[in-house]
């Protein structure tokens, strides 16, 4: 029998090739938030998926990317930077058949040293079979990867494979976490973040990145879970936007966001949103600490 191993595994690259959507299909259920809007994940997410001997710890982070400047936009890349640096293994998530400047930029952030392991994603949508073989040489001459693995996060095609992979490159030892738990992150953050990914889906390309959601109380009643949230917006015609005519936008964001947590939480929740002002917040460096930032 091998011996039972665990470590932490690093989802690094660049925005949009669905490290988030990765994620939560090999944890088996959603935690992490996704949009077709890059960026969408900020904060460093930890997923658990132990099984008979194994425990992953997988880390979700930040796309790596410059298109935003900006202290925000600074720190979500210092968050994909470090992270990518100090995991066991670190898993660099591409988009078959593409390998663009902003993918080697994101690469270049993670040290040669670092145990890397490319998935090549979206294998599914590749309409020409034939194209991959060419795309995976051509990764071969940009790093010298521990492996490379095309999967498809959409169907599950050659996970298993993926999942192998990695387990042999984590080192051996016992669980660092109970064999039940998913995350290391409690229900108040993922209130937060099930809000934001509402913002992301319903508002145009640009708006999603001068909001923030902020969970102001969350309480456990006898029969439901009370939610108090605030969307923070950086102009008063942003907040108009938000909330919409006759505050439609706002209820249908709302509305979206408490079913998705009455699915996870599995009962009743009651949620009350608010949307308010707080100037130039994506550039403001202690506005970023107070919304959780480094």
């Amino acid at each position: 029998m091998s011996a039972f191993r665990c470590g932490t595994v690093a989802f690094a690259g660049r925005p949009n090739t669905g490290k988030s959507s990765l994620l939560n299909r090999l944890l088996g259920q959603k935690l992490a938030i996704v949009s077709s809007k890059a960026q969408t994940t900020r904060h460093r997410l930890t997923g658990i998926l132990t099984t008979g001997d194994c425990q992953y710890v997988f880390i979700d982070l930040p796309g790596y990317q410059t298109r935003h400047s900006g202290a925000l936009n600074r720190a979500l890349n210092r968050t994909a930077s470090e992270g990518a640096r100090d995991a066991d293994v670190t898993l660099f998530v591409l988009e078959a058949p593409r390998y663009t400047p902003a993918d080697a930029e994101a690469l270049a952030c993670i040290p040669p040293s670092q145990p890397t392991v490319a998935a090549v994603n979206k294998i599914d949508l590749v309409r020409r079979k034939s194209d991959l073989l060419p795309f995976i040489d051509r990764l071969q001459g940009e790093r010298a990867f521990a492996a490379i693995v095309p999967v498809s996060a959409r169907s599950g095609r050659n996970l298993p494979e993926l999942m192998r992979v990695l387990r042999e490159r984590l080192p051996e030892g016992p669980p660092a976490y109970p064999d039940d738990q998913f995350t290391d992150r409690d229900e108040r953050f993922l209130a937060a973040e099930i809000l934001r990914e509402k913002l992301f889906r319903a508002l145009g390309q640009e708006l999603p990145y001068r909001c923030e959601a902020v969970i102001d109380i969350f309480k456990q009643e006898p029969r439901l879970r009370r939610i108090e949230a605030t969307i923070w917006v950086e102009r008063a015609s942003q907040k108009a936007i938000v909330i919409g005519k006759g505050g439609e936008t706002l209820k249908r964001i709302s509305s979206a966001a408490r079913r998705d947590m009455e699915r996870l939480y599995g009962g009743p929740v009651y949620l009350g949103t608010w949307v308010k002002v707080k100037s130039d917040w994506t550039d403001n460096a202690r506005a970023l600490r107070q919304l959780g930032y480094a």
